[in-house]
């Protein structure tokens, strides 16, 4: 698949796009980047300065990413295309506070987005940069949602409550 492609496929499959037309989609897709990272190659690791401030989008293959947050570990698998990395780097946060690693599960493709190139829209295209934030953050919340909700079944598990186990 063409380079161009992929990247507009991807986008389309991700929650970050969900309130942009096909006009906006395509003005965003010629600031992403595609790499392509082999079988148990690292993307990120803790002091790298390579991703630091990119959004990473899987856009074929399998990726994991892990992170450390105040002294506990959290691992994100990217399983779909449109799925997403880097949001805390990207989003300004704290970087001296997060231990982050990214792999390659299998051989893989990303779109990179830099957080300079993504903000330097929001001079001509404001709305673009208003949605993809919505869109950062709708994804984030399904997260949250899904591991709350495995919480709550391995807490009714363990302690054998609602009578359902």
């Amino acid at each position: 698949m063409p380079t161009d492609d992929l990247i507009f496929q991807t986008l389309h499959n991700s929650t970050l796009t969900e309130e942009l037309r096909d006009a906006e989609i395509d003005v965003l897709s010629q600031i992403f980047e595609v790499r392509e990272f082999k079988k148990g190659e690292s993307l990120l690791r803790p002091g790298e300065e390579k991703l630091k401030n990119a959004l990473i989008m899987l856009a074929s293959g399998e990726v994991e990413a892990t992170a450390t947050l105040n002294g506990e570990q959290a691992t994100l698998h990217l399983l779909l295309p449109g799925d997403l990395a880097g949001i805390i780097t990207f989003s300004g946060g704290n970087v001296s506070q997060i231990s982050a690693t990214v792999v390659a599960k299998t051989d893989c493709k990303v779109l990179l987005l830099e957080r300079s190139k993504f903000e330097a829209l929001m001079n001509s295209h404001p709305a673009i940069v208003y949605y993809v934030m919505r869109g950062i953050v709708r994804y984030t919340h399904g997260i949250v949602r899904r591991m709350n909700a495995q919480s709550v079944e391995m807490s009714n598990y363990i302690y054998k409550t609602q009578g359902r186990f």
